[in-house]
């Protein structure tokens, strides 16, 4: 998505912008509108009602915002990462179908995925017994336990098993293996905190060895659009395409992301969808 964020009021004052331009929350003005860079020309707003909460952790900016349009949203960086009414799709479409491709999924790792969505998909199913998620923030952690209560029931899940910590560092610490490994991480931009988890290296070295022996790997891809497929879900595909014999790329659409997102689900084995009793 984009690189900056900024706030309007009704007056077209702004109001509030991502640090790096400088600008801060105005605490006694109703904020009207959020916008986001997606290209040179083009912008992507929503209405507001309110910003909710704001934070700041050792990592990285994170704002809860209140949009007319998509209800409570999140935002980390200047960048939106998920909105109350379509967040579903992604978090959906990033768990189900791996976990519907396992015969029998039972352990679950998942690399990011502070704000619980994903937990909370991956708790659906009855089969689970444990999931690990593992994120660098914990005060994203602790901002997203307290605040998006949508997923306040997975965080208190006995199942749950939450981990502060990098998540290459972790894996490779840990003996057991996986069922399923999940990347719930921001995109890769090189340079960037997560870079590394997307190279031929750490999926050839680390994270294959951590699967089991049906074991499915599953990563978000970015935006899969016409104009954008080419940032990073195209080179995700063709890395991940170097180690796993089996990959499938897949699609959809994300109203609030304002794009088509793309996710990469790979495997030993070739991955068939198994229909649940």
């Amino acid at each position: 998505m984009g690189e900056a964020v900024e706030f309007y009021h009704s007056n077209g004052v702004s109001g509030i912008n991502h640090k790096e331009s400088g600008k801060t929350i105005d605490e006694n003005h109703m904020c009207c509108w959020y916008e986001e860079v997606i290209d040179d020309n083009l912008k992507w707003s929503f209405a507001l009602n309110s910003v909710l909460h704001k934070g700041t952790s050792q990592y990285q900016d994170i704002v809860l915002l209140d949009t007319k349009h998509f209800g409570k949203a999140l935002v980390i960086d200047g960048k939106m990462q998920s909105a109350e009414v379509d967040e579903f799709i992604y978090h959906e479409c990033l768990i189900h179908p791996a976990l519907l491709c396992h015969p029998n999924p039972k352990t679950i790792f998942i690399m990011g995925g502070g704000e619980g969505s994903a937990a909370r998909e991956a708790l659906r199913h009855n089969s689970i017994e444990k999931v690990v998620m593992c994120d660098i923030d914990q005060e994203v952690v602790d901002f997203c336990r307290r605040y998006l209560t949508v997923n306040q029931e997975a965080f208190r899940n006995k199942k749950l098993n939450l981990v502060i910590n990098d998540a290459k560092a972790e894996l490779e610490r840990r003996n057991e293996k996986f069922d399923i490994i999940v990347g719930d991480l921001a995109d890769p931009v090189e340079g960037g905190p997560c870079y590394q988890l997307y190279t031929k290296s750490f999926y050839e070295r680390i994270l294959k060895p951590k699967l089991n022996v049906n074991g499915i790997f599953v990563t978000q891809a970015g935006p899969a659009g016409i104009f954008t497929h080419k940032e990073v879900f195209s080179s995700i595909y063709n890395t991940v395409k170097q180690v796993f014999k089996y990959v499938v790329a897949y699609a959809a659409h994300v109203p609030s992301f304002a794009d088509t997102w793309g996710w990469v689900m790979v495997s030993r084995h070739k991955l068939i969808l198994i229909p649940l009793d």
